[in-house]
């Protein structure tokens, strides 16, 4: 077993900055599994490791293992794992776990921020890995699935997640988008793509029926799923089909609206003025909705015309509401 405590050694306590020589493992193996050994017990043990491939690697200064992330990799997965609203608290702190092993004992020292994991949002659904498991084996297995879709009702003085309707769906894709887990899938009985919040599903069961054939689905009947224009299109995962929009955008916004739509690549500026620029996209109906009303003064909508008077409809609300009474 010796040479499994030297592995577990290098793992904990090595990385290129911070090599081990043959009396510091000697020390730790004292130290932390109570037990002895010699130079040559250790070299040995090292090149039996070595020959077996793991990547221990010899330095000047001793012996360190070769890690699989650097120490801003595995920070970056640890806070997206730990800001992330899809999972529940214990299953977030078991991953972080895992990740910080992952970094060693001198890693654990750089994420103290962790320790907040009891003040943050987690999810409800303590199923959701199960859920996504399932939904990753049908997309595979190309079959439908079968699912309780939830939504937040008012229970006393809070809002609990409540089943509301069942559904039987063609599961396409499973996307990250604006801090949640969405399936991108096509309900059964409808033309069109429609977008679930993975957190809100539960009870998911692969059945036998195989999904419904792209060329069925109006959305991506032509060409297939082209998840970057989808994406772009749905910038708020709102179901419904797409349209070209046409706005003035004020400069002031310009990172807001590159948040929401990219450099370029997905919209055309048409023209410049006082520090205005007029914007066509195409894009997702309710999403441009939601989009413009949270600007007010710093954007105006040209077309579709029926999008401006919704706009200038819901407006006038907003002013009814906050006017003096």
């Amino acid at each position: 077993m010796k040479n499994l405590l030297i592995l577990k050694i290098l793992e904990q306590y090595s990385d290129e900055k911070n090599p081990l020589t043959y009396q510091k493992i000697i020390n730790l193996m004292e130290d932390d599994f109570n037990e002895t050994c010699d130079r040559r017990t250790v070299a040995n043990h090292i090149k039996t490791l070595q020959n077996f491939g793991y990547d221990i690697i010899k330095s000047n200064r001793g012996f360190y293992i070769e890690r699989e992330f650097e120490d801003s990799e595995l920070r970056l997965l640890i806070d997206s794992v730990l800001f992330s609203k899809n999972i529940s608290r214990n299953q977030a702190k078991r991953i972080i776990d895992k990740l910080k092993n992952l970094g060693g004992k001198r890693f654990n020292f750089k994420v103290p921020h962790v320790f907040n994991l009891t003040s943050l949002r987690y999810s409800e659904n303590k199923d959701i890995m199960r859920t996504v498991d399932a939904i990753n084996d049908a997309i595979n297995l190309r079959k439908k699935i079968l699912f309780t879709y939830n939504k937040f009702v008012r229970e006393k003085n809070f809002f609990k997640l409540t089943p509301q309707k069942i559904f039987q769906a063609s599961p396409y894709q499973m996307v990250a988008a604006n801090g949640f887990y969405y399936l991108i899938a096509n309900a059964d009985g409808c033309e069109n793509l429609a977008h679930y919040r993975i957190d809100k599903m539960t009870d998911v069961k692969i059945i036998s029926e195989g999904i419904a054939p792209r060329r069925y689905v109006k959305e991506i009947a032509c060409g297939g799923l082209n998840l970057p224009q989808h994406l772009a299109e749905h910038i708020y995962m709102f179901n419904g089909e797409s349209i070209w929009a046409k706005f003035w955008i004020s400069e002031k916004i310009i990172d807001a609206f590159v948040d929401g739509f990219g450099t370029g690549k997905d919209f055309k500026i048409l023209r410049e003025s006082a520090e205005k620029f007029l914007i066509e996209v195409k894009v997702n109906f309710d999403a441009m909705k939601f989009w413009a009303m949270q600007f007010g003064e710093n954007i105006e909508i040209i077309s579709p015309i029926k999008l401006r008077e919704e706009i200038k409809s819901a407006a006038e609300k907003i002013l009814l509401n906050h006017s003096a009474k």
